[in-house]
């Protein structure tokens, strides 16, 4: 293989899309999928390619470090695509130590284990995969470059920008070979639904309440999940070591002007009367810390790498609940925890 790269995460809603991209692309790159299971990772959402001669999968916690070293010397590791982090905001703000343990300490015992099996360092990069919620809140209508200081508002934003701040350490204290993007929201195929756009799509289906933050007004940028897997491509083959790009898709929304969109596309899919699902609409006491505005200015990996989004929040979205309405049985199974026994009954 002309390749060995380790994609940690690759069970999850971003790290799916990555895995099967870096798959079918490139038969000639051993691709290891790593992932621990959690709630939110799901080999479901890979069934398409599980067979295919070029993929294999590794069920392991990168909170363990003995584990990450031997899979570096059982699957001679020569780079490292890192998603694998506790990712919902909401979740940080009950529990924070279970993002430092995972986005921080994890993230350190992948530096190490990377740093320890690559003697020569030369022809291995370690690309570490972000946010932009690393730079907090927008409030002057300007927008987030890769300079923009960092400003965590959340435990969640916090436990990322550290681990940010690791790797660059490692690239300057170690001469590892990095890169770092920060990306804005995605969606699309396979995304958990704790998260805004599955989570309304599926309590529209089920006439259940919409919950929106305090008056959701609420901006962000929104990047269709296949997009973000074609720039983590190009970033990985062409982008400079140790740089920072930040991929975003030109494209803000308030959070309230979300949520009746996807009301009105249901209802007209569904047979519904046209806007009668925003019925469901419940304002709720807002999120502690909740940051106003994010959005990207993804002008540096368009000029730099020629990459762009592909598709408009208009057409993705409609391709999104296309796919949540076609795949109930996905939708049940990761909500139902059926995802666990098809691991099992796969891999015992």
């Amino acid at each position: 293989m002309e390749k060995s790269i380790l994609i940690t995460g690759g069970a999850g809603f971003i790290g799916s899309h990555v895995v099967r991209l870096f798959v079918k692309k490139y038969p000639s790159y051993r691709i290891i999928n790593l992932d621990s299971l959690t709630y939110a990772g799901n080999l479901a959402n890979l069934s398409d390619i599980e067979d295919e001669p070029n993929y294999h999968f590794a069920k392991v916690d990168i909170q363990d470090a003995g584990a990450l070293e031997r899979v570096f010397s059982e699957f001679l590791i020569t780079d490292v695509i890192h998603l694998a982090a506790e990712s919902h905001v909401d979740r940080s703000i009950t529990d924070p130590l279970s993002f430092v343990k995972t986005n921080v300490f994890g993230t350190v015992n992948l530096l190490n284990a990377a740093k320890g099996f690559w003697k020569d360092l030369e022809g291995h990069l370690f690309y570490h995969i972000s946010t932009d919620e690393v730079y907090g809140s927008l409030h002057d209508g300007g927008f987030f470059l890769e300079t923009t200081p960092y400003d965590p508002q959340s435990p969640y934003s916090a436990s990322k920008a550290s681990s940010d701040h690791f790797v660059r350490a490692y690239a300057n204290t170690y001469g590892l070979k990095t890169v770092i993007s920060n990306c804005s929201n995605n969606y699309g195929p396979n995304q958990f639904p704790e998260k805004l756009i599955p989570l309304c799509i599926h309590n529209i289906k089920n006439e259940k309440p919409l919950p929106v933050y305090g008056k959701g007004e609420n901006v962000r940028d929104w990047l269709y999940v296949e997009d973000h897997a074609r720039a983590i491509d190009v970033i990985f083959h062409a982008g400079v070591i140790n740089d920072t790009f930040n991929i975003g898709g030109f494209n803000e929304w308030k959070n309230i002007d979300i949520v009746r969109l996807l009301c009105q596309i249901m209802d007209r899919k569904l047979g519904r009367e046209i806007g009668s699902s925003e019925k469901l609409i419940t304002f709720v006491k807002d999120r502690a810390g909740h940051d106003l505005r994010y959005a990207i200015d993804a002008t540096k990996i368009q000029r730099e790498l020629g990459w762009e989004p592909s598709l408009t929040f208009e057409v993705g979205i409609e391709k999104t609940v296309d796919w949540y309405l076609g795949n109930e049985a996905w939708l049940n199974g990761v909500t139902s925890g059926d995802y666990q026994k098809y691991y099992a009954e796969h891999y015992g």
